[in-house]
């Protein structure tokens, strides 16, 4: 599984023109699911979310979270090894990734005790953001050192 993290002031999913999920000052998650991936993955990726300290306390050190908005996106697999289009055939098929998506939001907010914003798995969304600093990291669970 592959995040992508971005410290947000506000972020946003919209769908077929309703908004489904917003958040303020926080974490926009992309989440990517591949094949192979499993459970394990997903709970070490929920630890090091949860564990995520990216904003300013009192003293201007990164030593807070905040709330958080995960959207499911196949993209993140993306192999660009060969010529100019991008090829998904590591991107997991629905029966690994919903759950594993699904999962990763629930855990994530249960650790934190609160709600955690989401997008709607496979469905075509508009994502807007206000990256905050910016600050944008990324964690892929197979690159563990």
């Amino acid at each position: 599984m592959r995040l992508v993290i971005q410290r947000v002031s506000r972020a946003n999913v919209v769908v077929e023109g309703k908004t489904v999920s917003e958040i303020g000052n926080g974490l926009l998650v992309l989440v990517g699911v591949e094949n192979g991936d499993k459970e394990e993955d997903m709970r070490w990726l929920v630890g090091k979310t949860v564990g995520m300290r990216i904003f300013d306390d009192e003293n201007g050190v990164m030593n807070r979270s905040g709330e958080i908005l995960a959207v499911s996106q196949f993209t993140l697999t993306a192999s660009t090894r060969k010529g100019n289009r991008p090829s998904y055939i590591r991107a997991a098929g629905h029966d690994l990734a919903v759950p594993l998506y699904e999962k990763y939001c629930e855990d994530v907010s249960a650790a934190l005790g609160k709600h955690v914003g989401k997008g709607i798995f496979g469905a075509e969304m508009q994502v807007s953001l206000v990256n905050d600093g910016p600050v944008t990291i990324v964690i892929d669970s197979r690159i563990k050192e």
